[in-house]
């Protein structure tokens, strides 16, 4: 049974990403999720206890993660609670993971934009194609074929070169 949690925190560390030998992208970093409580004798919020997680990403996830998430921002991130006791020569403890499905920037804080990018066998499979782009390139405001959604900007040229 794997157990799905949602949090919101504070990246508390650089991200750290790598690729393995086999190919395989991971990015991830320390995750401090600060409780507070309304304290009635002070009549005034107050800060609990914090909670420290590890969170891992892979693949497509962890090239995003890499170029938007840095230390000190608030996100949020949803992903399989990973909770594992470990030992060594001279010490012993628990470590609490998250490996992530999902990492955003929690909007309650601040504002974000999002650039679309494009995974990479998808940009590999574009190369050639004179229309298409290097891999990582961010991709904005393209609507699927058939889906009835319009390009954001559609339409707005026309009406002001038409009022010129």
């Amino acid at each position: 049974m794997t157990d799905t949690i949602a949090l919101t925190g504070i990246v508390a560390t650089t991200p750290r990403h790598l690729v393995t030998s086999s190919g395989l992208a991971i990015t991830s970093f320390r995750l401090a999720c600060r409780q507070r409580r309304f304290d009635r004798v002070k009549n005034a919020w107050v800060d609990a206890d914090t909670n420290w997680y590890t969170v891992s990403t892979f693949r497509q996830l962890a090239h995003n993660v890499e170029r938007s998430v840095h230390k000190g921002e608030p996100v949020l991130v949803t992903g399989r609670l990973r909770i594992r006791d470990w030992e060594n020569e001279d010490r012993a403890g628990t470590s609490v993971e998250v490996e992530a499905d999902a990492v955003g920037h929690d909007l309650t804080w601040g504002t974000t934009a999002l650039a679309r990018s494009i995974a990479p066998a998808a940009a590999e499979q574009r190369e050639g194609d004179p229309a298409g782009g290097a891999a990582g390139e961010a991709v904005t405001a393209q609507a699927e074929p058939g889906t009835g959604q319009d390009e954001p900007d559609a339409g707005q040229g026309e009406s002001e070169t038409q009022s010129a």
